[in-house]
């Protein structure tokens, strides 16, 4: 599907994208023009529709990478005497953790293994056993591992015991199914560069309006005060502070492309023949999953570090980038791992193609798998 002589990025985000997207960025645009804010105000109508948000839910875009759109939802959407909990197998949600520490809100773990997706029975114990919990935070898609977690299953639960949910789909938006209608998901947090395959830059809430609305004045952050740039948005079209305008415009053709090829279904489609070429290749070439094949997630696969003495992560990365390709290393605190990502523009057949080189690799290293 590609493109050049660039490598291709095999990681989470950023990752490969589009000729199409990148030449959207050719063009400067005024961050006042009034083209340039109906590029804004189109591509969030977009953003709310794929997760069937309907005249419910808004989202508001900010600056910045996707921590900063989570910490600025956190900051502002939980009260200042609330209680978050945080199912925690992974190192984003330790992430969530030390954001809300940060913010001195208060917060209780749930933990789990790295392994372990959270369930509804352990969720709903968690909210049994500490009732003073306003909230729950929770990590859809654990990009550390790819470990899937259960949304549909989460979003009951708490519904049932009228708790916020505040979710990070950071690496599912775009290619797992999400439905706010009837959800009880207060808001969803995603960025640009991930699975709508845009450039990163910008973060963005889609946000019940109920819940935004009162949320007025209680962010302790300026910059990442949810409610004041959904306000001055609404009553100006602009953003409150210089936009990331080249990032904006490339978004709104990774969008239109988005479209093009069939919406979330389609592009979790692709990533799933993406995933499942992966897997099967690296297993031909004697790697081991980390994941088991249910909890595993067609965005991201860990792998086991093979036992070779010689083994090193770095040499390896140098060997297969030298090849064309990017791979990531491991996030895990237990084993030693590296991951391969499976989303961007790329096929089934480009992964064939890095399978290949990865061999190749082994090979020149002299690396024994198993």
């Amino acid at each position: 599907m590609i493109l050049g002589n660039d490598p291709i990025l095999l990681t989470p985000g950023p990752l490969t994208t589009s000729p199409a997207t990148r030449e959207a960025m050719l063009r400067d645009w005024g961050s006042w023009d009034a083209a340039f804010n109906r590029i804004t105000q189109s591509l969030c109508a977009d953003l709310v529709d794929i997760v069937h948000g309907d005249h419910d839910y808004v989202c508001v875009p900010l600056q910045g990478s996707g921590t900063f759109a989570v910490e600025a939802a956190l900051g502002t959407l939980v009260p200042r005497d609330g209680c978050v909990l945080v199912p925690n197998n992974g190192a984003y949600c330790a992430r969530i953790v030390r954001i809300l520490q940060r913010l001195r809100i208060d917060c209780v773990e749930l933990a789990l293994r790295e392994d372990e997706p959270v369930t509804a029975t352990a969720l709903e114990q968690a909210l049994i056993r500490e009732p003073r919990i306003t909230h729950v935070a929770q990590v859809h898609l654990e990009t550390s591992a790819g470990l899937l977690n259960p949304l549909d299953e989460i979003a009951a639960v708490c519904k049932r015991h009228r708790k916020g949910l505040i979710v990070d789909a950071m690496s599912s938006f775009g290619a797992l199914p999400i439905d706010l209608r009837a959800s009880g998901i207060d808001a969803l947090v995603s960025a640009s560069g991930k699975c709508l395959e845009g450039v990163p830059g910008m973060g963005f809430v889609i946000v019940r309006r109920s819940v935004l609305d009162a949320s007025e004045g209680r962010s302790p952050s300026l910059a990442l005060d949810l409610y004041d740039q959904a306000a001055y948005m609404r009553k100006t079209t602009q953003w409150r502070f210089t936009p990331p305008t080249h990032v904006v415009a490339a978004l709104r053709c990774a969008l239109d492309r988005f479209a093009a090829e069939g919406g979330q279904r389609a592009r979790g489609a692709r990533y799933a023949r993406n995933c499942a070429a992966l897997i099967d290749g690296m297993q031909a070439l004697g790697f081991r999953t980390f994941l088991r094949a249910d909890a595993q997630a067609p965005v991201i696969v860990t792998f086991h570090a093979p036992r070779d003495p010689k083994w090193n992560f770095s040499d390896f990365y140098a060997a297969v980038r030298d090849a064309g390709y990017v791979l990531y290393p491991g996030k895990l605190t237990q084993v030693e791992t590296f991951r391969v990502g499976c989303i961007g523009a790329i096929d089934a057949n480009e992964m064939r193609n890095a399978i290949a080189a990865i061999g190749r690799t082994l090979e020149q290293l002299d690396l024994r798998v198993q």
